[in-house]
């Protein structure tokens, strides 16, 4: 069954070019025009990744992508937009979105980019869970979400976000280097990835202030750790 895709685009002509290239590739593509339609339709039928303009009238591809994240923590959103600042990219993260691509893009470059969240969709949808217990606090990677019992509390985390908490637990209270951290993660350690991965270890922080035990501590110039009293003990 062909992956489908909702791409949200107030551009006719740019959008009638994705939608085609997209198609060629393999691709079953429900294009909209401005994010009141994208909502509706996102609403009507499930969709394998979104693709999302940022600037348009009306509902901009932002608050859409937060209306897509509180329905679904776990389907891939790209950003493609003209808006090129660091501040705009990292807006686009904190809404929930996973990878930002800059107008005009390549278009090997985008279909590599979602051929990257297909591949990590697909190994979601087996059987098998994953997840570490960091004290108190249960992370369940297959599922995006941390929970902690003692006060009934349970967080989505967005996919990009819950990527860096498993790479974290998977290298406990060991120092990683951010150039190491960002590959792994990211593709690649320019400043704009260094940036949004600050975004993600912040929240990342309050998550851990449920628990007293762990922490994620600053090797100023050297790196991160992930503290925990026990090893973070992955089960399959």
């Amino acid at each position: 069954m062909k992956a489908g895709v909702l791409l949200v685009e107030d551009d006719h002509f740019f959008a009638k070019v994705i939608k085609n290239q997209l198609e060629k590739a393999g691709y079953n593509v429900v294009h909209c025009l401005n994010g009141e339609e994208g909502w509706a339709t996102f609403q009507e039928r499930p969709f394998d990744i979104c693709l999302l303009d940022v600037i348009m009238p009306g509902m901009d591809g932002l608050a859409l992508a937060r209306e897509i994240r509180d329905k679904d923590e776990n389907v891939p959103i790209i950003f493609a937009s003209s808006r090129y600042m660091e501040q705009d990219k990292l807006n686009g993260f904190e809404a929930g979105g996973d990878d930002y691509l800059v107008k005009p893009f390549n278009m090997e470059e985008l279909l590599c980019r979602m051929e990257v969240f297909m591949k990590r969709s697909r190994l979601l949808q087996n059987d098998k869970q994953i997840i570490f217990n960091l004290g108190s606090l249960v992370f369940n990677y297959s599922e995006f979400k941390i929970y902690h019992e003692p006060t009934n509390t349970n967080i989505n985390l967005p996919p990009k976000e819950a990527e860096l908490l498993k790479y974290l637990c998977e290298n406990p209270n060991k120092r990683l280097k951010r150039d190491v951290i960002l590959l792994s993660v990211w593709g690649n350690d320019d400043f704009f990835t260094g940036r949004s991965m600050d975004v993600y270890l912040t929240r990342i922080r309050k998550h851990f202030k449920l628990d007293g035990t762990v922490k994620l501590e600053t090797i100023h110039g050297k790196g991160l750790r992930l503290v925990t009293d026990n090893e973070a003990c992955r089960v399959l």
